[in-house]
């Protein structure tokens, strides 16, 4: 009897009808009425929650919006972080190859090989294939006739040196003691001067090196654009340090006789097109 009578109370409860009216403050005019149960407040309340979640839901799917809930990522993002891989990987095998490059120009300078081919195209390929175990053999006449040529070629200034289409400076002011000679291996041509006489770029350009060797005292080395790199050997101070950017004619060092192979203040000045050595005096007017 207990539990029909509590299960009644609770059935009028929910079913007990309510009025809700909204009456005008000043008039008391009755604006709207609304007849409710607690049953009905019940329902209607659980619908607007899921209504709302959905709403919620299909924002969060379907719409941009879902980019600013941390742990979501949008489709242009991944693609972004794709490509930016790639190129960084690019970048690793170019930086690579330039490492390589600049170290046979380092090894020429401090003396340790007496002749390298800098052509980056001949490290690519050398990157490419591995020539391990393989054995090529040929005939004495056949080397000889293939190292005439090659010397040839490689020293005719009208078939190596590349088209330099701007404008050359001389690095110092004096008289020249010594020419190219690529016979001889003097890749370069010395220039006697005063000591601490300033010597200047011979075009804009960026320092690749700038330290000190045993044989070549105090060198610096200045890349250009159309793959031009100027040499600059034996000076007394450098003013420049790797990495920095300078203008055709500004001072990079001091003239000056340091080095094991210096017999007096000169500079020793070399230029090198695609990695070739090339006659200094066929560019610039020393006198």
């Amino acid at each position: 009897m207990a539990k029909e009578n509590k299960s009644r109370k609770i059935k009028y409860k929910l079913l007990n009808k309510y009025r809700l009216v909204v009456l005008n403050e000043d008039t008391f005019e009755e604006r709207f009425t609304f007849k409710l149960n607690r049953l009905n407040v019940f329902v209607f309340s659980i619908i607007l929650v899921f209504t709302l979640i959905l709403a919620t839901s299909i924002l969060i799917a379907f719409t941009p919006l879902r980019e600013y809930i941390p742990g979501y990522s949008s489709v242009t993002l991944k693609k972004n972080a794709a490509q930016l891989a790639y190129k960084t990987d690019s970048l690793q095998q170019v930086i690579k190859i330039n490492e390589l490059y600049f170290s046979s120009i380092k090894k020429v300078l401090k003396g340790d090989v007496s002749s390298v081919n800098f052509n980056k195209d001949s490290i690519i390929e050398a990157a490419k294939i591995d020539l391990t175990g393989i054995e090529i053999n040929t005939s004495k006449e056949d080397s000889l006739l293939r190292e005439k040529v090659s010397l040839e070629d490689k020293y005719n200034p009208l078939i190596n040196n590349s088209e330099i289409n701007f404008v050359l400076f001389p690095p110092v002011k004096g008289t020249i003691s010594h020419e190219f000679n690529a016979r001889e291996k003097h890749y370069a041509i010395d220039i006697v001067t005063s000591k601490d006489a300033p010597v200047k770029s011979a075009a804009d350009g960026t320092v690749i090196f700038s330290e000190w060797t045993t044989q070549t005292g105090y060198v610096i080395i200045i890349e250009h654009s159309n793959n031009l790199i100027s040499v600059y050997k034996h000076n007394s101070q450098l003013s420049k340090e790797q990495g920095s950017l300078v203008k055709a004619g500004e001072v990079i060092a001091t003239a000056g006789n340091t080095g094991e192979l210096s017999t007096g203040p000169h500079l020793h000045f070399e230029l090198w097109s695609d990695g070739y050595p090339i006659d200094p005096t066929n560019f610039i007017d020393f006198e």
